[in-house]
């Protein structure tokens, strides 16, 4: 036996019959939308195989039993693959259709997908715990971290909160957007950034030059020029961390209302 037909019965084994369902990928659901079902010159439909190692093409027939053209032999009675409002249902019965929709078209996963109810729940079931991750960090998570994050988020008007509204506000930014949270909390320079923030909003430092270099706000002597095309307080907040940095994050603290 060859490997293709031994590949071909290992397909064979583990492929499942059943109705399947395909949806388009992106936001769009047009009404109607044809993909590409046999191979012509102007628009290619190959599989490379493998064990042959060449490139197949595919076409379907309704009375075919393959996808591939290779193995089709007689007439065959071509047929468009249509999706309606974004989804397209295949019956257990057109088995070829299947096979080409959810192996061989170079199109799978890129244009569209097959519905995969276990996967989804499997995703659903991270997203779950990802958040509940999430809410547990924020509810656990002190003050003064909770509104260095919220200040991501809300800039300056973090300042007008109360801790309650700071504690309220992390753990719904926790729940809403539970990726990002959990990015920023794990972010060692957020807290240095919310510093640098609040340093220039009391007047402690300014942004100066289009904010291209912080300075003393009482005698205007630059401390750092931010770097082309960087975020200030970034740039800030990893200045913090040098020698000289620390000298003035210190100096800062202690002037702090």
């Amino acid at each position: 036996m060859s490997k293709t037909k031994t590949k071909e019965v290992q397909v064979d084994n583990t492929w499942e019959i059943k109705d399947r369902n395909y949806f388009l990928l992106g936001d769009k659901s047009p009404i109607t939308y044809t993909l590409k079902s046999r191979h012509t010159e102007k628009y290619p439909l190959l599989w490379f195989d493998e064990e042959k190692k060449e490139q197949r093409a595919l076409r379907y027939a309704t009375n075919q039993s393959s996808p591939f053209t290779d193995e089709q032999m007689g007439e065959v009675t071509l047929q468009h693959i249509m999706f309606k409002d974004g989804t397209l249902s295949v019956p257990k019965e057109y088995q070829a259709l299947q096979k080409l929709l959810s192996l061989y078209h170079p199109d799978l996963n890129m244009r569209y997908a097959e519905f995969n109810p276990v996967a989804v729940a499997k995703d659903e079931l991270i997203d779950l715990e990802v958040e509940i991750m999430a809410l547990n960090a924020a509810k656990n998570m002190d003050l003064d971290h909770a509104e260095a994050i919220l200040r991501v988020e809300l800039g300056s008007s973090v300042n007008e909160l109360q801790s309650k509204e700071i504690k309220r506000d992390i753990l719904l930014f926790a729940k809403r957007d539970p990726k990002l949270f959990i990015s920023l909390a794990k972010d060692d320079n957020i807290q240095l950034r919310n510093f640098g923030i609040k340093a220039t909003e009391q007047g402690i430092i300014q942004l100066v030059n289009k904010n291209r270099d912080f300075v003393w706000g009482a005698n205007k002597k630059k401390l750092i020029t931010v770097p082309f095309d960087e975020n200030p307080y970034a740039a800030l907040a990893a200045w913090f961390k040098t020698d000289e940095g620390v000298e003035v994050y210190k100096s800062i603290e202690k002037k702090f209302s």
